[in-house]
């Protein structure tokens, strides 16, 4: 079993994902797995940072499939006994004219951005080690679609004693409710995308509280984080940001030092916490 330190950023073969594999690359001292869904585009991002004279490992990893998942799980359990390092980047979101219907965006964007980064969490966070970082790729846009909630959501989203399964129960009642036309009535936000990011900083603050009770003495942070507008598929090519600085949050929140206490637990932009 290798004692080398491990990193893991999911989605990472383009866009910030790709950007984040290359700073850990050259500021982690261990092995930094990229990963991807499609093992030829993963493979063809290695070929394209290795020729950077960076040295990232490839590993597939689909956070739709459960099976990805808990291979990529098991491999890291055995080849180095746990994890240092996880970036949960991987994402989607539709284009702001596309015309599939908003049920469908609804729950394709929740299946992946919660739901599957939730999965993710489930499986690898038991394999942090001592002094682990977790970063969970979040975006402004949760902050935006909490205030476009109805004051009786936003209460139970900034509750500080929300637990993982009501989350998951409003995460599905959103989904439910797109499918019979009556988010807005129920007081849901018209962005899809937004519900999925509130999901994903929700569950950073109840997981960050579940290391403080369970694994106190472990010292792992865990934050959710914005990187900001980025010139990247998903956010087109007016964003102001260039992917390698869309990385550099998730890059600093990732290597925060042994010594640090904090920031855990919560949502960071600009390597700056920001109020939830």
């Amino acid at each position: 079993m290798s004692s080398v330190p491990v990193a893991v950023v999911t989605g990472s073969n383009k866009g910030i994902g790709l950007a984040i594999v290359r700073a850990l690359c050259k500021q982690f001292p261990g092995d930094v797995y990229l990963t991807s869904r499609d093992p030829g585009r993963g493979q063809a991002a290695v070929a394209q940072l290795q020729q950077e004279g960076l040295r990232p490992l490839f590993h597939q990893l689909d956070i739709d499939d459960l099976q990805s998942i808990r291979a990529l799980r098991d491999f890291l359990k055995e080849k180095y006994g746990g994890l240092n390092v996880l970036v949960n980047n991987a994402g989607i979101a539709f284009k702001v004219h596309d015309t599939t219907p908003f049920a469908v965006q609804a729950e394709v964007t929740l299946k992946t951005n919660f739901f599957g980064t939730r999965n993710v969490c489930t499986e690898l966070l038991p394999l942090m080690k001592p002094y682990g970082r977790v970063v969970n790729v979040s975006s402004m846009v949760s902050s935006s679609a909490l205030g476009g909630c109805s004051q009786e959501l936003q209460q139970k989203f900034r509750s500080d004693t929300i637990t993982e399964e009501e989350l998951v129960q409003l995460m599905t009642k959103f989904v439910e409710d797109t499918k019979k036309s009556v988010h807005e009535k129920e007081g849901w936000p018209n962005t899809a995308y937004g519900v999925s990011k509130i999901g994903v900083t929700v569950l950073s603050r109840i997981q960050a509280r579940l290391l403080n009770e369970e694994r106190k003495g472990d010292h792992i942070l865990l934050n959710a984080c914005c990187p900001g507008w980025v010139r990247t598929d998903m956010a087109g090519p007016k964003a102001t940001k260039s992917p390698d600085e869309g990385a550099e949050t998730p890059v600093y929140l990732a290597l925060l030092p042994s010594s640090a206490d904090a920031p855990h637990g919560q949502f960071v932009s600009n390597k700056t916490v920001r109020p939830w």
